[in-house]
């Protein structure tokens, strides 16, 4: 026997080990289906990145879609205010026209007319911020809110319940439901007791 046979000898008896060994280490485990299971998984793993890729793509479309839609929403709602501001300006056009006429006629017509075309002028732009939804807040006799009302001075009087508006500063109004300006409010208070007694 020869120093190469030797070494193949030596080389196929490691080669006998390392199987007996791996033999024995895992006796009943099938390599063939462990690779077919790893290509399984990795097919299964690539079909999922596939997914995520197309999710992510729709995702970002979507996004894209509302952006679309939002501005198109945000357009439609600047139009809107426009026409409904250019109505409301139609209409007081009408009323400065009034009030202009009536300033030209001042020197040329009675107290009595001119206070008819102020009335007029009135009348007017009372209709025009009536069919806006504009309303007086009523004050006179209620109580006062803090959500509705402002105060700006107290005055007392035991004759009036307690906080009780008895005149108004200022008028406030509201747009339909919503307060657009409080009203600037007196509000009675009773007198301090000690007050009363010492007088």
């Amino acid at each position: 026997m020869n120093l190469d046979d030797k070494k193949q000898e030596t080389t196929d008896h490691k080669k006998d080990d390392k199987s007996e060994y791996m033999d024995n280490m895992m006796p009943n485990i099938d390599i063939k289906s462990i690779e077919a299971e790893i290509q399984s998984l990795k097919k299964e793993l690539d079909d999922e990145k596939a997914k995520s890729l197309d999710y992510s793509k729709k995702i970002k479309y979507l996004q894209a879609e509302f952006d679309n839609y939002k501005k198109a929403i945000d357009k439609k709602v600047d139009d809107y205010r426009k026409v409904a501001a250019e109505s409301l300006i139609i209409e007081l056009i009408d009323v400065f026209e009034s009030l202009e006429k009536c300033i030209k006629d001042w020197t040329s017509t009675k107290e009595e007319e001119r206070l008819k075309g102020i009335n007029l002028i009135y009348d007017q732009l009372k209709k025009i911020l009536e069919n806006n939804g504009v309303t007086e807040i009523e004050c006179i006799g209620q109580k006062y809110d803090p959500f509705t009302h402002e105060v700006v001075s107290v005055i007392e009087d035991d004759q009036k319940e307690e906080d009780t508006i008895v005149d108004i500063v200022r008028k406030g109004y509201k747009l339909n439901s919503k307060i657009i300006r409080c009203p600037l409010v007196v509000v009675s208070k009773k007198r301090d007791k000690e007050v009363n007694n010492n007088v």
